[in-house]
């Protein structure tokens, strides 16, 4: 926990991680329909009549004595943060050029970190919201709630709670009875050589994939041992990173890292990042659609049956408490290098429920939702989902200097797609 006003560990090493080539925030895409064009000062007026529900919004981060903490941002500007986008954007091509730009430039730590650009018109009518949300202010579930409940219009049906656990408690003995056996399925295990372990630039690229929600869940629920979305959604993404990558891929031993949120459901807002992950090999080698989703299937389900996201977020944090109490820097220093290595995953996955039906801006619908977060050192591709209704917005981030080619892998995911739904149904 954090003291009052200061970040929380988790959130402070978040911030600290930014650097002239990471940014640190996420990216939020609404794609509205084709229509009347939007009022900038009406969704301005909507996101300030709302900022009571979500304090952070209205602070920045200072640091005092090196230690960084929220307060009060002096003269709260609502136009700083709601802008519309400078530049023409005709098409999706020039909107993957804006987004991609955005997600490169820092956000300002003298005002508080989060933005919405309105994008557009485009030539088809289509109008663009790209929300800019920094890692340490939120994470992906309450980014998407921020966002939700600052621009889109009053709705009945939540964002989803799935992924969001019931408040229990565990008897710490059985917790550390466990763990052995969870660092031993989470870490330790090297694959092959990352083919995204590359220098990281300040450049970033994106593209964007979707797939049917209904889809995933039909295919999932047609497996003997039955599969959940998340693991037929990361069949798909295995499935396009072999046709992707070519003819290397067989071959290839490459992990994804899942981030797991470990928020429970009576957390209130504010309440800051408490994520975890499991690690899951791709099966890459794996011919057949089915039999790589079976596989990755048997990876997640033992690792949730044993509580491995938990055990592992409690490790991390007993290992960081005790650097900080008895200076022990080299455990700390090895566990993190081992957590992180590229050998160790090779890409993030992540995935975060979005509104269950469908979402409205001054009464247009929104057509599409995408989620981008940001590559890193040694991880230069990323990869976020985000449900939205009856669909799967996917989207991938890199540095083209060192990933070429993004749309190109976007286009397979959404041709994996198709072959596992074929395969499973």
């Amino acid at each position: 926990m954090a003291e009052e006003g200061f970040l929380s560990p988790d959130d402070a090493r978040i911030l600290a991680l930014e650097s002239a080539v990471v940014t640190g925030h996420t990216l939020k895409l609404m794609i509205l329909e084709p229509g009347e064009p939007l009022d900038l000062e009406d969704i301005r007026r909507r996101v300030e009549s709302q900022l009571h529900e979500h304090p952070r919004a209205r602070e920045r981060v200072e640091t005092e004595g090196g230690r960084p903490r929220w307060v009060a941002a002096e003269n709260f500007d609502v136009s700083r943060h709601v802008r519309r986008y400078p530049e023409r954007v005709a098409s999706s091509e020039d909107l993957r050029r804006a987004v991609g730009t955005l997600m490169a430039e820092h956000l300002d730590h003298r005002h508080p970190l989060w933005t919405v650009d309105v994008i557009g018109p485009l030539d088809d009518g289509r109008q663009a919201l790209a929300a800019r949300l920094h890692h340490a202010m939120v994470d992906g579930i309450a980014g998407t709630r921020l966002l939700q409940d600052l621009v889109a219009d009053p709705r009945e049906d939540p964002t989803s709670t799935v992924g969001v656990r019931p408040h229990t408690r565990r008897p710490r003995r059985s917790l550390w009875h466990r763990l052995p056996a969870a660092i031993g399925r989470e870490l330790g295990h090297p694959g092959s050589r990352s083919p995204f372990d590359r220098p990281l630039t300040a450049r970033r690229e994106l593209a964007f994939a979707t797939v049917s929600l209904s889809g995933l869940k039909a295919i999932g629920a047609s497996r003997p041992a039955y599969a959940t979305v998340n693991d037929a959604l990361m069949a798909v993404v295995a499935g396009g990173l072999r046709s992707w990558l070519g003819e290397t891929a067989a071959h290839l031993d490459l992990r994804a890292q899942i981030p797991v949120s470990l928020h429970h459901q009576d957390d209130g807002p504010g309440v800051g990042n408490r994520d975890s992950f499991m690690n899951v090999t791709l099966a890459l080698g794996a011919s057949d659609p089915l039999t790589r989703l079976d596989r990755i299937s048997a990876q997640t389900r033992a690792a949730k049956q044993a509580d491995d996201a938990e055990l592992m977020y409690d490790l991390l944090h007993a290992v960081g408490q005790l650097h900080a109490i008895a200076g022990l820097p080299s455990a700390s220093t090895l566990l993190d290098r081992v957590e992180s290595s590229p050998r160790e995953f090779s890409v993030a996955i992540s995935n975060v429920p979005g509104p269950r039906g469908e979402t409205t801006v001054s009464g247009r619908r929104v057509a599409e939702l995408f989620s981008s977060s940001e590559p890193g050192a040694h991880h230069t591709l990323r990869i976020a989902a985000i449900s939205h209704a009856d669909a799967v917005g996917i989207g991938f981030c890199t540095d083209p200097t060192a990933v070429p080619d993004v749309a190109g892998l976007a286009a397979a995911v959404e041709g994996a797609y198709g072959e596992l739904q074929r395969a499973a149904l």
